[in-house]
């Protein structure tokens, strides 16, 4: 249930394996109201046979991260042969969707999961018909999971992002993140040019007399204004949204029905990267739910569920970045050893040899925004 990259990618395996699949969308459009930046890591595109044949014109690499202290201070990251992929995410995701229709799966859209109760044979999904197998790739406030008693997701990064259409970058292959303990305690902010446009996002921890997004975003374009000035300008589009934080669920499954994706927390608690793990485990979760339909296996929810990732590490890091984060630490560091190896765990999942490019403070002049 769910036409994101989790449930799309699931679907295609188990309808190329033969099995009559279909995903119930509660939006009318794949492609519309997004939770996602959309940046695809280098590791997704070499091992997910899922993107082969991605058309070019819906991505654009990106090779190297910018990484702001708080005083604005940078410094350039890379990792030899390593870069990222900004996307045409609604592109994207009607694309898979059109894959998944080719391999034989129906996706109902504007079709709400409403509940579902056991028999005998599977699931009985009332007026939505019965199925012998229940996925829930159907977000962080999963339905699916809710209905059949699995747990939830309960910690959460907010996120806000504006898109600029037609707007450029006078660098464009940097990632640029800032770090602010203030406007985006626990994650960070971020600039990128995307497929057409750039993208200003900021996600946080929100607590107990936070702002509102719209105020911690209009603080954060005024705060990067000396190197990005987005003040006077008009977004073309806004995405937001909760990002589960607290690592995989648990339980996540129980007799023929399965949490994948963003359901399942598979979101990296450090990062909050989701769509490499979404299309890896949904792809690997279909093929091995067709097995236990095809009487090849037992019910994957005994076994398959334990090869879900555990995040150890990222969710030691995400309790100290939660609690001592501060902006003087940052400072301090912004250009050191320390620094470069944790970005190491961050960004490029210790790929390579990583390149200190060079670190500078903030311009003394501003790149306004500009239209192509």
């Amino acid at each position: 249930m769910g036409a994101s990259f989790a449930g799309l990618a699931c679907a295609t395996a188990m309808a190329r394996r033969g099995m009559r699949t279909v995903i119930l969308e509660k939006k009318r459009d794949v492609g519309e109201k997004l939770h996602t930046t959309g940046i695809l890591v280098k590791d997704a595109v070499d091992q997910i046979a899922l993107l082969d044949g991605l058309p070019a014109d819906l991505t654009r690499r990106i090779h190297a991260v910018r990484l702001y202290a708080p005083n604005l201070r940078w410094v350039d990251l890379c990792a030899p042969g390593y870069y990222f992929l900004a996307t045409d995410t609604p592109a994207i995701l009607r694309w898979l969707a059109g894959q998944a229709e080719r391999a034989g799966a129906e996706v109902r859209c504007a079709t709400a999961y409403r509940s579902a109760e056991w028999i005998q044979s599977g699931f009985d999904l009332g007026q939505q018909g019965v199925t012998r197998y229940l996925i829930g790739a159907d977000g962080p406030h999963s339905a699916v999971a809710r209905s059949v008693g699995l747990a939830v997701n309960r910690q959460f990064l907010q996120g806000i992002e504006y898109e600029y259409a037609g707007a450029s970058l006078d660098v464009p292959d940097r990632l640029h993140c800032f770090i602010d303990g203030r406007l985006a305690l626990g994650y960070l902010g971020w600039v990128l040019s995307g497929v057409g446009q750039v993208q200003v996002g900021l996600a946080r921890r929100v607590r107990r007399h936070s702002t509102t997004a719209a105020e911690a975003m209009r603080q954060f374009l005024e705060k990067i204004s000396p190197i990005f000035d987005f003040r006077s300008a008009k977004p073309s589009a806004t995405r937001g949204g909760l990002i589960p934080c607290g690592g995989v669920v648990r339980p996540v499954a129980a007799l023929r029905v399965m949490l994948v994706g963003d359901a399942a927390g598979m979101a990296s608690p450090l990062t909050a990267g989701g769509i490499h793990t979404a299309l890896q485990h949904g792809m690997a979760a279909g093929h091995a739910i067709s097995d236990y339909l095809g009487g090849k296996s037992e019910d994957p929810s005994r076994w398959f569920v334990h090869s879900y990732p555990t995040f150890r590490r990222k969710r030691w890091l995400r309790f100290a970045f939660d609690r001592f984060q501060t902006d003087f630490i940052f400072n301090a560091l912004i250009g050191t050893r320390i620094l470069r190896s944790a970005a190491s765990v961050v960004y490029f999942h210790r790929q390579g040899v990583f390149g200190l490019v060079a670190t500078q403070r903030v311009p003394s002049h501003t790149q306004p925004a500009r239209s192509s």
